[in-house]
């Protein structure tokens, strides 16, 4: 039975950071505050920037809340502009992508079941260093 111990809080600002390139990333929960069950993250990209190129997750659902401005997804073969306040589920094995089409930020949660994906982020950091983005 869970308790009062068990309540994570984190503030505004904390959190695992990581840059890429132009898009920076925050882990709020991942692998070990949530035992793998799910990792929360929040995504923010500069105006007018890439995102992390389409790609998908075997066995990884995604869920993606519009935080501030408009983001651009790529769901399979189709790219949707969400506003602010937008709700999207990505299943697993559906291709997807983001970016940041508009002269604004963009800022996305996201919430990857199940968890673990942060152990990851050393890897896509190295690749972004390695192939700066203009």
């Amino acid at each position: 039975m869970a308790s009062q111990s068990d309540v994570l809080e984190i503030g505004p600002g904390e959190g695992r950071a990581y840059s890429l390139g132009r898009m920076r990333a925050v882990f709020k929960a991942d692998h070990g505050e949530t035992g793998d069950r799910y990792a929360i993250s929040e995504w923010w990209l500069e105006p007018r920037s890439p995102g992390p190129g389409a790609h998908l997750h075997e066995h990884h659902e995604d869920i993606v809340y519009v935080l501030e401005g408009t983001a651009s997804i790529l769901v399979g073969e189709e790219w949707r502009d969400l506003a602010k306040g937008s709700f999207l589920r990505i299943p697993a094995n559906v291709m997807h992508d983001f970016e940041n089409r508009s002269d604004a930020e963009v800022g996305l949660l996201n919430i990857f079941m199940p968890g673990g994906f942060e152990e990851m982020m050393p890897s896509i950091v190295k690749w972004f260093e390695d192939n700066p983005q203009g």
